[in-house]
């Protein structure tokens, strides 16, 4: 005869599975999703060890740079490369190499502060704009089309001639410049997301302004502005490098990239030195501000991923 097993009663199911079961996982965030295709964009991790050498070069310049960026010593001018100087001396016997080591911080601190100045305006400018509509949005939206009038390096020269020129003003005026494009940029993105159901929802519900704008439909536009200001920070470095190179941003002995171009092109021929050095840290920084801005492009866009 069969041997006799007792039933398996259901109701004894979660006690007897509650021993294996695993434990729920939190829900990933949008950031934890895309960090693993990031690491996976060559481009962008070149260009993000890039920005991260330099970043890292400015925090320790003191530590990096052996002589004094504006120490003049009229006995060492225009030295070429050498183990005391492995980027030459200039035209006053400044050491290049520490020059371009305390530079770094200044163009950096130029290309964020100036994008900072451009990206919080222009998107306080098209949150305000794209979500109220009528006309408020068609007077905003003229003021920026004036702005878009004029080229952006020439839009920042006027400015500069007008407040005067300094290391300040500089940023200012390209931080200025730069605005048209994030308010349109945060314009049309937040007419899209205002038409989404749950800002609909939102608004019928008695939710403030204000929450819907910082909770509902910042959020959503935030990638683009990420993505903007990376790669305006590499247009911001060469539009400070152009008005320093003309006199209109950083002043002497402050050593500016762009200042540096300006003081060595007189000696070119004789001391190439003194003005190429400079040009390749510009250009460096520029790339690898670029790569970093493109991989996140490719990234955040939905409309890139395969």
């Amino acid at each position: 005869m069969p041997r006799w097993t007792p039933a398996y009663d259901m109701a004894d199911a979660p006690s007897a599975l509650a021993g294996t079961a695993h434990p729920a996982r939190a829900p990933r965030t949008r950031w934890q999703m895309l960090a693993p295709r990031l690491r996976r964009h060559r481009g962008a991790l070149v260009g993000l060890g890039i920005v991260t050498a330099l970043a890292a070069v400015a925090a320790f310049q003191n530590l990096l740079a052996p002589h004094s960026p504006t120490r003049i010593d009229v006995t060492a001018a225009l030295e070429g490369p050498s183990r005391a100087h492995p980027m030459g001396t200039d035209q006053y016997g400044r050491d290049v190499y520490s020059r371009v080591v305390h530079g770094s911080g200044i163009s950096l601190s130029v290309g964020a502060i100036s994008v900072g100045i451009a990206a919080t305006v222009g998107t306080a400018v098209g949150l305000v704009a794209g979500y109220a509509g009528g006309l408020v949005d068609g007077v905003l939206m003229r003021v920026i089309d004036v702005m878009l009038a004029f080229p952006g390096i020439l839009l920042a020269l006027g400015i500069v001639s007008v407040l005067g020129p300094s290391l300040r003003n500089l940023m200012i005026a390209v931080g200025i410049a730069a605005i048209p494009f994030y308010a349109r940029l945060v314009r049309g993105s937040v007419l899209v997301a205002k038409q989404q159901l749950y800002v609909d929802a939102a608004r019928v519900i008695g939710v403030p302004v204000r929450v819907i704008l910082a909770r509902h439909i910042l959020p959503n536009v935030v990638a683009p502005i990420i993505v903007a200001a990376t790669l305006g920070m590499g247009t911001a470095i060469l539009s400070a490098a152009a008005l320093s190179f003309i006199g209109l941003g950083s002043q002497p002995p402050t050593p500016e990239w762009g200042r540096m171009l300006s003081e060595g092109r007189d000696y070119l021929r004789d001391a190439w030195w003194i003005s190429t050095f400079p040009g390749l840290a510009i250009m460096l920084t520029v790339l690898g501000v670029n790569m970093l801005g493109d991989g996140l492009r490719d990234v955040l866009d939905p409309r890139l991923r395969v």
